[in-house]
């Protein structure tokens, strides 16, 4: 951070701590009225200026104690509960770092009793996490119930029409409403923060609204969610079928008992539908997402996949178009030279294509208390420094109605995989249907050790059939696929995965 910046950030933390107008702190410190408003466009003071303000707001802080911080956490799960026991193990370091204590205060959950290795025999507690919202005794409200509707929404919006700042790790609840809850913040005056909804541990909003200046995005993609990057990461490693890593991605807790927001990729599009909107402008449009999960991956599209030199990850990718902007998640191809093959696991990362630094890539822990417990926290502080950015990068007013790009031809091809009935004529016929398409196929592949145990209704044995197409349209793609299985040529669904050339 530069010396210009850093000492606006001071400014401000000194103003939004006392609660002063930027008039306040003109005439009082400065000796300007006018000196906060000229340096939010732009001014640049001179170095013995700042360091006579400097100065000033020592000799000020000095003979005067700030009155700590109030914290409220609605939901004590693992990430709340997590954030509780930071804040109490390391108040003395925070304090030092931020010269004013941050204290929970109160908190609300469902059950008062349960055990959940943290001391909050002395905190307020609150059944009700809207009266926990709008009580007097906390200055900042966190959310972590969870739920894009209901007591989360309900929470948030009455901190945020009394002023109340608030930060929130919750997707599903920005997804939906955050558009509306970015406008109400803005017109209260509160700050509204969510780092931690996307990426866990990763600072990819911040990064968004602050680290890249004037730098214009063209795509942003990434491996947005933990759960199923460890089942393919273990499919890929220890050639195991996708409900046996299910089972022991449950057992070990990165998955839920219904996994199917996870597995099925409503997860990822709710993160990418964040990310999308402070990438390009537009209003979030999480309904506007192709959506496709990875329960139906098997083995034989692993081992493809690896013996042509990819891995298969779930990727969340948006793009922008002339036409507007592209929004996908799905299943993917990708080189494994790339780096984005290289994060397995529960890890998380995000790239980002820009005109400044080309493909800036960010990766870390994606869930888990810790590491969203940590987003919750840069968020905290952010608020208590008084460092103030419009929700969702641009004001609320200012964001473009979303506009969906029409489907494109994809460049880097396609993997399809079928069961073909074993009878004369029925590869010819496949091609056949493809070629009236205008796809191109670049191989085929056929082999024993990639058959599926299939049947067809009439008593005709199948084989597995896997060909790579060339650069083509995806509803080219699907339609021939249609007509091929309403020919009989096929048994079952055929499996569909895009080829990406990242």
């Amino acid at each position: 951070m530069s010396d210009i910046a850093s000492f606006r950030q001071t400014v401000e933390s000194f103003i939004a701590a006392r609660g002063w107008t930027p008039t306040r702190f003109g005439r009082t410190v400065a000796g300007d009225p006018l000196f906060v408003f000229d340096l939010r466009e732009g001014r640049e003071p001179r170095s013995d200026t700042r360091a006579r303000i400097l100065k000033a707001m020592q000799d000020f802080g000095d003979g005067e104690t700030l009155p700590p911080l109030r914290v409220g956490v609605a939901g004590l799960g693992n990430v709340g509960a997590t954030l509780v026991r930071i804040l109490q193990k390391d108040a003395a370091e925070l304090t030092r770092k931020l010269g004013r204590q941050l204290v929970v205060t109160a908190v609300a959950a469902r059950s008062r009793s349960r055990d959940r290795g943290i001391d909050i025999s002395g905190l307020d507690w609150f059944d009700d996490p809207v009266a926990l919202a709008k009580s007097e005794g906390i200055d900042l409200f966190v959310e972590l119930i969870g739920g894009e509707d209901g007591p989360a929404f309900a929470a948030v919006k009455a901190a945020l029409e009394i002023g109340r700042p608030v930060v929130t790790a919750n997707k599903a609840l920005l997804a939906k409403h955050g558009v509306g809850l970015a406008k109400l913040a803005e017109e209260s005056g509160a700050q509204l923060g969510f780092e931690a909804a996307v990426a866990g541990g990763i600072p990819v909003i911040k990064t968004l609204r602050e680290g890249l200046g004037s730098a214009r995005i063209a795509k942003v993609f990434g491996i947005m969610n933990g759960t199923c990057n460890y089942i393919l990461t273990r499919m890929g490693n220890e050639d195991i079928s996708f409900a046996d890593c299910l089972k022991d991605a449950q057992a070990l807790g990165y998955a839920e008992a219904d996994p199917t927001f996870d597995v099925e990729g409503f997860d990822t599009a709710h993160k990418l539908s964040i990310l999308a909107t402070l990438c390009f402008g537009y209003e979030i449009a999480p309904d506007k997402i192709r959506v496709e999960g990875i329960s139906k991956i098997s083995q034989h599209d692993i081992k493809v996949a690896a013996e042509l030199g990819y891995k298969i990850k779930l990727l969340g990718i948006a793009q922008r178009t002339d036409d507007g902007i592209e929004q996908r998640v799905h299943p993917t191809f990708v080189p494994k030279g790339s780096a984005i093959a290289g994060v397995d696991g529960v890890m998380n990362a995000v790239a980002l294509e820009t005109d400044h630094v080309h493909e800036l890539l960010l990766a870390g822990p994606g869930a888990g208390g810790p590491p969203t417990a940590s987003s919750v926290l840069s968020d905290i502080l952010d608020i208590a420094r008084g460092t103030r950015v419009p929700p969702l990068g641009v004001p609320s007013e200012e964001l473009m109605p979303y506009r969906e790009a029409p489907m494109r031809a994809h460049q880097g091809g396609y993997y399809i995989r079928l069961n073909a009935k074993d009878v004369p004529g029925a590869l010819a016929a496949i091609a056949t249907r493809m070629g009236e398409r205008g796809i191109s196929i670049d191989s085929v592949i056929q082999r024993s050790d990639l058959s599926a145990k299939a049947v067809a209704p009439d008593g005709s044995p199948t084989r597995t059939v896997v060909m790579i197409t060339q650069q083509t349209l995806e509803s080219d793609v699907r339609d021939s696929l249609a007509q091929i299985a309403a020919d009989g040529f096929i048994v079952g669904e055929p499996q569909l995965i895009r080829i990406e050339t990242l």
